[in-house]
């Protein structure tokens, strides 16, 4: 599977605290990765450096060929890497459409144009009857699904999924596994952060594991879920 993404030596550090410490893994295209651990693990973070929001200590990223350094979150979305946040950050005053137009618009400057897409991507996320919703009055579903379509409004190569199962019932979880399923079929990588383990193992080709800030496992799920670090990490030993 060709590289998308490759992360080398990545350190962030905040003072004498290291939130990531010497983590190195890469996402093929298309491919659905799950980034697991504890919490405090550095996952989210992770995705920080990777998203442009911080500037890694050290280490390196390569995307689609290219070193990404000093990188910004406009300039990470702007080469094709989107992603959600754990607390859903909608424009509350906002109808869905226009929320999603924000995240077209950073490549079709036109209204007209933006909005096409708003509706097309509402539709495959299962929101176009909602398009004109104030995104303050949806459910947290929905909100988790709005969050999905904005990223996507990007138009995004590799796309960073924070938690978006958390506060979910299973019905809700199961529809937002298909919805990552149906994302990977456009050839859209995926890297998912989940704490819901039932959801994450059936849908990801890889699970990188973080503990303290460090990669402690790398492998297929089957694998993951029985490797003794990754059982010590979460029960302890």
């Amino acid at each position: 599977m060709p590289q998308l993404l490759d992360v080398r030596g990545l350190c962030k550090r905040f003072g004498g605290l290291s939130a990531n410490e010497d983590v190195s893994f890469s996402v093929g295209r298309g491919e659905i990765l799950g980034l697991i651990g504890p919490n405090g693990a550095g996952k989210t973070t992770l995705f920080n450096c990777i998203a442009g929001y911080y500037s890694p200590s050290a280490g390196s990223i390569e995307f689609a060929g290219e070193e990404l350094f000093r990188l910004t979150p406009e300039g990470a979305a702007k080469r094709g890497i989107a992603r959600t946040f754990q607390i859903v950050r909608s424009f509350v005053s906002l109808t869905a459409c226009e929320n999603v137009m924000v995240g077209a618009m950073i490549h079709n400057k036109g209204v007209v144009a933006a909005r096409k897409i708003a509706l097309e991507i509402l539709a495959f996320v299962g929101l176009r009857e909602r398009a004109a919703s104030i995104a303050g009055s949806m459910t947290i579903a929905e909100q988790r699904r709005l969050e999905i379509a904005r990223a996507l409004a990007t138009g995004p190569k590799l796309l960073l999924l924070d938690e978006v199962m958390a506060g979910l019932n299973p019905s809700e979880v199961r529809e937002a596994v298909e919805l990552v399923r149906q994302i990977r079929d456009r050839d859209i990588a995926c890297v998912i952060v989940e704490h819901v383990m039932e959801a994450i193992m059936p849908i990801a080709h890889r699970i990188v594991v973080l503990d303290a800030g460090r990669k402690i496992a790398d492998g297929p799920p089957e694998a993951i879920a029985q490797d003794p670090a990754v059982l010590a990490a979460y029960l302890g030993d």
